[in-house]
């Protein structure tokens, strides 16, 4: 069993719901308080022992590469001010030499799609998949308790959350085989069922551990939900054919994508600052 070393981010989405905000900025860049999405799941990866980050982007995504480089000018004028503190966190930022790739997803053709972009990368290896969007506090990250997972019941992982009945129209959702603890053994996966046609309502948020046998699926390109190539059909191909497990992993899962997910991202966050707290908390208390 190989280990789990390489993460794909894909990041080539229009982020329309942010409009007009995101009209010239990735919504990967959007601030969570003081940090962009992108660098929450870059950070969350690392923490989980991944050496190699993939970025899959699309036109106008020049922001994210800058991120992840030097910013000389910038550097130098925080050095010459003795702005030794955010000058270290800057450089935290920065990847080591060589372990981050960039491949553009030519058409939005879903996420299933922006995946296969990566198989040239990826090779033959297990690799990891965060999705920005999603962004998980936990004392654990997310991603580190997949891998935990994974180490010990090797195949594939997604982490998995409850969602109300109502919701599963939104999320691809497990047909559970059977549950052990936080621990489901998976034996089906629809993608966004209507409530009545749901196995369950175990949801599937934006973290994965994959084979790359889903490459050879996801070659096909077959069009499923929303007219797009889901991630979720190729994923259930490889049912049966080796381990494949859902983790209810302990953490708070916060939808950036949506407007309301993210100021509650932004509200839970800026509460963990010592000198954010105590003017939120009074300010809320004020509008409650």
């Amino acid at each position: 069993m190989k280990p789990v070393k390489k993460a794909v981010f894909p990041v080539g989405g229009m982020g329309t719901r942010f409009l007009p905000a995101t009209k010239a900025m990735p919504k990967e860049m959007l601030p969570v308080v003081d940090k962009p999405l992108i660098q929450y799941a870059v950070e969350e990866a690392r923490e989980a022992g991944i050496e190699e980050i993939i970025f899959v982007t699309g036109r106008g995504k020049a922001a994210i590469e800058n991120h992840f480089d030097h910013s000389y000018e910038l550097e130098d004028m925080l050095e010459s001010k003795n702005k030794t503190e955010i000058l270290e966190q800057l450089r935290d930022i920065l990847p080591n030499e060589g372990s981050i790739s960039y491949t553009r997803q030519q058409e939005a053709l879903g996420l299933g799609h922006a995946i296969y972009c990566a198989k040239n990368i990826v090779g033959n290896e297990p690799f990891a998949i965060l999705l920005a969007d999603d962004l998980v506090r936990a004392k654990t990250p997310c991603l580190k308790q997949m891998i935990d997972i994974y180490n010990e019941k090797g195949g594939n992982v997604v982490a998995v959350q409850e969602v109300p009945r109502e919701k599963t129209s939104s999320y691809g959702i497990l047909d559970v085989a059977s549950q052990d603890g936080d621990v489901i053994e998976v034996k089906g996966l629809v993608e966004k069922p209507k409530p009545e046609d749901a196995p369950s309502n175990y949801s599937i948020i934006g973290r994965y551990i994959l084979q790359p046998e889903v490459f050879s699926h996801l070659e096909e390109k077959k069009i499923g939900a929303g007219g797009e190539i889901q991630l979720t059909d190729a994923m259930a191909q490889m049912l049966g054919k080796m381990p494949f497990h859902g983790l209810l992993f302990e953490g708070e899962r916060f939808d950036c994508g949506d407007k309301t997910g993210f100021i509650l991202a932004n509200i839970a966050f800026a509460m963990e600052r010592e000198e954010m707290h105590d003017g939120i908390k009074a300010y809320l208390k004020k509008i409650l």
